[in-house]
């Protein structure tokens, strides 16, 4: 099990915004669940090296969520859509077409996710 999933969706989205050792040591960290010892073995870093790291990755991957918000407009997007979703599902229509149509727009919508 991984040591932490915000972390691990955070590398996920802004993975290519960090140096190659920083995301290559918090893939091994987070992703792999290696330890220090095991990573700085890997990466030939100090232990003390892979926890600066760690905690510098994890500083930047933080911030670019403060400041982009991918991952908030993303969680947003998701909750319209199941709201949406939901009104469908109460709503009392007959008409095929329209419900079909709202269909398309909805597979349409979650494609671009």
């Amino acid at each position: 099990m991984a040591k932490n999933l915000g972390v691990n969706i955070l590398l996920d989205v802004y993975g290519a915004l960090l140096t190659d050792r920083q995301r290559v040591t918090l893939e091994l960290y987070y992703g792999d669940d290696f330890s220090l010892g095991e990573i700085s073995q890997e990466t030939g870093i100090t232990r003390q090296g892979v926890l600066n790291c760690i905690h510098k990755a994890e500083k930047k991957l933080f911030e670019l969520e403060t400041k982009l918000g991918l991952i908030r407009k993303f969680r947003d997007l998701q909750d319209d859509i199941d709201k949406l979703e939901g009104l469908i599902l109460q709503s009392e229509m007959t008409n095929r077409a329209v419900l079909a149509q709202i269909d398309e727009t909805m597979v349409e919508i979650k494609g671009k996710i």
